[in-house]
């Protein structure tokens, strides 16, 4: 089967092998922007204890905040589906877009008109500079999954890496069940 290359839309899987890597062990990133300059993208599994309302108070929403990747964990950043409701979103594949108008978005968070199954918000961003990212891949840092995107706001964060390891099958099904910590194995 051949590799396939990194495009927007897609998953970067991280190889069991990144272990002692606290941004990226065990992550799921959904690459949203791949040109021969840079690539960006977003870590689908790694929810905060944040909530928009915890980083935005006067917005009262109860949407869980993820840890985007470490690049500026000070800014906010959303993928999303509904980009008739969001004005100047930037389609990423198959009915995913990033970012859009931020005022537009406040308003659909205080009305209650967007729903959580529609959106995810990000703390930072996962970012890699020219040919970065595909040395991590000739390293085996990472592997590339297509995406079913219509359930990434939906599936189960704790099993999310689980499942994509599992079907890459092979050797890699060893990993599936092991403790996310191996040294308290």
């Amino acid at each position: 089967m051949p590799k396939l290359k990194p495009l927007k839309g897609r998953l970067l899987i991280a190889e069991p092998s990144i272990l002692n890597d606290s941004s990226f062990n065990r992550a799921i990133v959904l690459i949203t922007e791949h040109t021969d300059n840079n690539s960006v993208g977003f870590i689908l599994n790694r929810p905060l204890e944040y909530t928009i309302n915890d980083l935005l108070p006067e917005i009262e929403c109860d949407f869980t905040i993820y840890q985007g990747g470490p690049v500026e964990q000070d800014n906010l950043y959303f993928v999303h589906r509904v980009p008739d409701l969001i004005p100047d979103s930037i389609e990423v594949d198959s009915g995913i877009f990033w970012g859009g108008n931020f005022e537009s978005l406040k308003l659909l968070l205080e009305s209650k008109t967007i729903k959580a199954n529609e959106i995810r918000f990000f703390l930072g961003y996962s970012g890699w500079g020219q040919d970065q990212l595909e040395t991590e891949l000739a390293s085996s840092s990472w592997f590339i999954s297509e995406n079913d995107l219509k359930n990434i706001f939906s599936q189960n964060n704790e099993t999310l890496w689980r499942n994509k390891i599992l079907q890459k099958g092979g050797n890699y099904k060893i990993w599936a069940n092991a403790p996310s910590n191996i040294n308290l194995n």
